[in-house]
């Protein structure tokens, strides 16, 4: 359940990266090589959130599955 729910901040990360790589390769110099350096960056936080979701779930360590068996037994 926590790797489904890692993919919306993962999502968010990836179309930041894009964005900056775009922006980046209009650029000119040293702020084009900053801005593909940044994107890069942007993107292995991107992988890491979704490598952090699936650690957590198979790990069982995902405070949802809790909160989703609190709630059928109520």
């Amino acid at each position: 359940m926590c790797f489904l729910f890692s993919f919306m901040p993962a999502t968010f990360w990836v179309v930041i990266g894009y964005v900056v790589l775009v922006l980046a390769s209009r650029a000119e110099g040293r702020l084009a090589t900053f801005g593909r350096l940044l994107a890069i960056w942007v993107f292995m936080i991107a992988g890491a959130i979704l490598l952090a979701g699936a650690y957590v779930t198979q790990t069982d360590m995902c405070s949802l599955d809790a909160l989703m068996q609190c709630a059928q037994q109520a």
